[in-house]
């Protein structure tokens, strides 16, 4: 069985569970610590799940939001630190986030593994698959997730998808998808112009517009959950997020969830 949990979704922190297998043949990964360590292991908790229990760490790319305590959770849990060797140079070399606190070349080293473009990373009862994506990040990948029989496809922050990135998530079963702006209330909000143009940019994140047309290149009978996740506070919400892809998808818009910042998501089984 394939099921996943987001436990946080947006620019104060990002994190999502995945889990693979059953009883003692289970396989569990966490995507992003874009939290503080304690909210963090705060948050497994109510998702029923211990430190203990998770096998690895991905970490899409540097920024804060998706580092937060990574480094930290990995070390406490002698986890192996999954990323890019972009996303591993960026962050060792700058110290962007908190990822590597301590600055130590021992620690980083040992805790990391290199993720690259396309090539299957094997979990036990869990395979992932990362692949790039345009984001300002060094070298960003997202996933696509499978027990060997049900796929996830997880996509947050990119400024459009390419053929590359729709290639890797066809027929998927579930998707978590990045809706992270409305561009009206971007475009009329108080970020300055500046940022409008980085967030709206090709290299930025995702517009509603843009999610939906996704969904709608992603839609086949297999596809049972499409979650919106990664929703601005300032320039989103949940009702038009759930519009756009219910519209796309030709569904209600109770049939689609929305990832919180705070209360993340429900689980959901594939």
């Amino acid at each position: 069985m394939l099921r996943f949990k987001n436990l946080a979704s947006g620019s104060a922190g990002n994190a999502t569970l995945v889990e693979a297998g059953s009883g003692a043949l289970t396989s569990r990964l966490l995507v992003d610590c874009g939290l503080n360590l304690k909210n963090l292991l705060q948050r497994l908790a109510q998702a029923g799940v211990a430190g203990e229990q998770i096998d690895a760490v991905f970490v899409t790319h540097e920024h804060s939001d998706h580092i937060g305590s990574a480094s930290q959770f990995a070390r406490r849990f002698n986890l192996p630190l999954w990323m890019s060797r972009g996303t591993y140079d960026a962050c060792f070399t700058h110290g962007e986030g908190s990822l590597f606190e301590t600055r130590k070349k021992s620690e980083p080293a040992a805790l990391f593994r290199c993720a690259k473009d396309g090539q299957p990373i094997d979990l036990g009862e869990l395979q992932i698959t990362p692949f790039t994506v345009p984001h300002d990040a060094r070298e960003p990948l997202q996933l696509r997730c499978t027990d060997g029989a049900r796929h996830l496809g997880i996509l947050t922050d990119l400024g459009h998808a390419t053929a590359h990135v729709l290639h890797h998530l066809k027929t998927c079963d579930a998707l978590l998808l990045e809706c992270n702006h409305d561009a009206e209330l971007l475009q009329g909000g108080r970020y300055p112009p500046f940022l409008k143009s980085r967030v709206g940019g090709q290299f930025g994140h995702l517009s509603n517009a843009q999610s939906a047309s996704i969904a709608m290149a992603l839609n086949h009978s297999r596809l049972a959950h499409v979650v919106a996740a990664h929703l601005s506070r300032q320039n989103n919400r949940p009702d038009l997020a759930r519009d756009a892809l219910a519209q796309a998808l030709a569904r209600m818009p109770q049939d689609i969830a929305v990832a919180d910042q705070f209360l993340g998501s429900d689980w959901f089984d594939l």
